[in-house]
């Protein structure tokens, strides 16, 4: 339980900075006054409490975080002003950290309601989708579902609703390599997406993205359930959108005929997210996500920690959990990759801290990773997956992704995940049909400001004593209150119908 007392919070008895727990005024004790503040330092921003030389490594969470780039004396505000980021040298030690995990008994598992697959798997929700191939089709694929609006499921109660799944790209692109990978593995992982009762593919006919080749590489065929047309062969817009409204109505009664039954939480596959994150989040919403993902690996689940820009300069406290040194070195060569994607498009991995990143208290792109990679809780790192690739193993993953929340969360689900948690500092909003989302909140100023749009407090664990196991509890319980058919606060307010995103790579011809 963390110190409700100090004005500061101390991450490590070994660091040379604290976190302002609020604001401090110049002049302000450090801890027990050894320390005095020598500005205003800004709530969850770092305040140094030993001399720190110019070039030396400024710690949090005994970890480096970045160098001072001037001399710093105790008291003075640690952030972009006087501290950068610098390479130095990672331990991996593959496997040094791994442990058994203490799984709970299959007779004392938790269990939620969910919908049972033909392919053994359960859903949490029960949308019927359309699903485009390319950019061309997507008005087209907008007017169908939106002809299921209002009343027109009324009779209809176990269905959720009609999402259509549209996107940006599809076309003007190579036919193979990493991007068209990408997008192909994309769409066929939300056209089998377990949330799914039924699916139309639309596309508009001379796009690159051709369903029936895609279908062929994915080994898939058309069934009941699985239904695909373009717009060119269907003779037009107003055609396309009869048949494809006439195609769904065929859909609904299966999709009603589900129902949500018993089923054990291993059936979960959680998607780990942060997004406007601040100082807070490496302290309280994250590391509290980690012990529910710690909590619902033991009762036999998967949990996916992605963004892997915003491991970068975490990785080694991953690899140290690898199963094996094969699953750490694929880490690794993940990170190698995008070293080199940054170098050639002009980038830098530090350019990844948002200006609200830095306005909430990080500085360096270390420092956010040290937070986020805290998402992913204590147990062993299982494995490692391309983006959108889907996770055919359980317990803690990782999907390589970008760190921009909707692509990282579309590859995510395509993999398989049926329910998010995501957490924030400064407030973002964020849902993605036709998983659930569940937004845990970092602080509490920013929980009372956006209380409509956020599922949890973990800013008790700050204010009111709340152990991060406790908040961890927390966050597993309504896990399995949303998975069970509770809406979110995203759902309530309808988002998810925007947030489909496919990472793009490579040229647009």
């Amino acid at each position: 339980m963390l110190d409700r007392v100090s004005a500061v919070i101390r991450l490590n008895e070994n660091d040379n900075v604290v976190v302002a727990r609020a604001e401090l005024l110049p002049g302000a004790s450090i801890e027990g006054g050894n320390v005095t503040a020598r500005s205003t330092i800004p709530a969850g921003h770092k305040v140094a409490t030993a001399p720190i030389a110019q070039g030396q490594p400024v710690r949090k969470y005994n970890q480096i975080i970045g160098f001072a780039s001037q001399p710093i004396e105790p008291g003075q505000h640690v952030h972009s002003h006087n501290m950068a980021i610098g390479d130095f040298e990672r331990d991996y030690a593959f496997g040094a950290d791994m442990r058994p995990t203490l799984f709970i008994p299959e007779a004392e598992r938790a269990t939620f309601q969910g919908y049972m697959r033909e392919n053994g798997k359960a859903g949490t929700r029960n949308y019927l989708g359309v699903i485009t191939s390319v950019n061309c089709s997507a008005t087209v694929a907008r007017y169908i579902a939106d002809a299921f609006k209002g009343d027109a499921l009324k009779d209809y109660p176990n269905i959720d609703g009609v999402v259509a799944i549209v996107h940006g790209t599809g076309c003007g692109m190579a036919d193979t390599g990493e991007g068209f990978g990408n997008l192909q593995r994309t769409l066929w992982g939300y056209a089998q997406h377990v949330n799914f009762a039924g699916v139309m593919m639309l596309g508009l006919g001379c796009e690159v993205a051709q369903i029936d080749f895609m279908m062929e590489a994915q080994g898939l065929k058309h069934s009941p359930r699985l239904q695909s047309m373009t717009i060119q062969d269907s003779g037009g817009t107003r055609k396309t959108v009869e048949r494809g409204i006439a195609q769904l109505e065929e859909m609904l009664p299966a999709a009603n005929a589900m129902q949500r039954t018993t089923v054990p939480a291993s059936h979960l596959t959680l998607c780990l997210q942060c997004g406007g994150s601040d100082g807070y989040s490496g302290i309280t919403a994250n590391p509290a996500l980690g012990a529910a993902a710690d909590l619902l690996v033991r009762h036999g689940g998967t949990a996916i920690l992605s963004e892997t820009p915003e491991i970068y300069g975490a990785e080694h406290l991953l690899t140290r959990r690898a199963e094996s040194r094969e699953i750490g070195e694929k880490l690794i060569e993940r990170i190698r990759w995008w070293e080199g994607y940054c170098e050639r498009n002009g980038g830098s991995m530090d350019n990844n801290p948002s200006p609200g990143n830095k306005k909430g208290g990080l500085t360096t792109i270390l420092e956010k990773s040290l937070g986020a990679a805290a998402k992913g809780g204590t147990t062993n790192l299982r494995g490692v997956y391309k983006y959108a690739e889907p996770v055919d193993t359980k317990g803690f993953v990782f999907m390589d992704t970008p760190g921009y929340d909707p692509c990282s969360a579309t590859g995510q689900i395509a993999g398989g995940g049926n329910i998010i948690c995501f957490t924030t500092g400064r407030g973002s909003v964020f849902g993605a049909k036709p998983v659930p989302s569940i937004k845990l909140a970092t602080n509490s100023a920013m929980y009372r400001r956006m209380e409509e749009d956020m599922d949890i407090n973990c800013g008790a664990v700050l204010d009111e004593g709340v152990s991060v196991p406790e908040m961890g509890q927390r966050i597993f319980d309504k896990i399995l209150d949303v998975a069970s058919g509770n809406p979110s606060k995203s759902e309530e307010l309808g988002f998810g119908d925007a947030e489909f995103v496919p990472w793009q790579i490579g040229a647009t011809m």
